[in-house]
């Protein structure tokens, strides 16, 4: 696992980063550190995209050539997964894609969506030409669930309307994509599933500290009024165990915080 130093964060690899990022265990002072240079690198990815369609550098290389299954589609679908491709920023890969079933596109042209490395992308293309994109980052996933029929599968994404810290229950948009091959949709919905899991916990880290500072208490960190400090201290067992259950009551801290609490409690007894 990659050890958290702040001194060398901008020089590691995108991977470490990742793994930082992803890492449950990882303070939130550290994790919000990770976060900051994640998006750094995010906004310079977009901004050297951005160049590079304006100027095409001579002898830059190649596109990732598509697979052979994204070979083996129709030339429409083929266009279609080109204009994904070329949505993606620098260092931006496909995951898994699922396409439309005709029968569930009678009033509109057929859909195609994808699950990157970076985020869920819905593409809808017009009657009259052009495409229109509709994503969401995974660190605003909310909820992703599907739906398999006989004819095919519809999945649906839920996002957050903020990315800000306190975004617990601020709901911003579903999306409903009908009708999708319903292997292709399984793929996408696996991805977006091992996503939601890993982005949730930090978030409700996040949501925790926020809820604790509003209220007065610790903000960040094993400081005095935090439930990791409840647990390691060495102070009065009855005054601890009084602290945490007002903590719960608060909901400052979840029911498996206070049972921690507790069973720490009772064990230095």
């Amino acid at each position: 696992m990659t050890q958290f130093d702040p001194r060398t964060l901008s020089s590691i690899s995108d991977e470490d980063l990742l793994a930082l990022e992803l890492d449950k265990d990882l303070p939130i002072d550290e994790w919000m550190q990770v976060e900051k240079e994640r998006g750094r690198r995010e906004e310079r990815r977009r901004r050297e995209a951005e160049r590079a369609r304006a100027t095409p550098p001579t002898g830059s290389p190649a596109a990732p050539r598509p697979s052979a299954r994204e070979r083996a589609e129709e030339p429409r679908i083929q266009e279609a997964l080109a204009q994904l491709r070329a949505l993606f920023v620098p260092g931006e890969t496909m995951g898994a894609y699922a396409v439309q079933r005709r029968l569930f596109a009678l009033n509109h042209r057929r859909l195609v969506v994808c699950a990157t490395s970076g985020r869920f992308i819905s593409l809808s293309r017009g009657f009259f030409g052009g495409y229109t994109p509709t994503d969401v980052r995974w660190q605003d996933l909310e909820d992703a669930s599907i739906s398999a029929g006989i004819l095919g599968a519809t999945l649906t994404i839920t996002s957050l309307a903020t990315d800000d810290m306190a975004s617990r229950g601020h709901v911003g948009r579903t999306m409903h994509i009908a009708g999708l091959r319903k292997e292709q949709a399984q793929q996408v919905y696996t991805l977006c599933q091992a996503q939601e899991q890993a982005w949730r916990e930090k978030r409700r880290v996040r949501d925790l500290d926020e809820l604790r500072a509003q209220s007065g208490g610790v903000q960040i960190g094993n400081v005095p009024g935090s439930a990791a400090h409840l647990a390691a201290s060495d102070g009065d067992p009855t005054e601890r165990l009084r602290k945490a259950k007002e903590m719960l009551d608060g909901g400052l801290i979840t029911d498996a915080e206070y049972e921690s609490i507790k069973a720490r409690v009772v064990e230095g007894l």
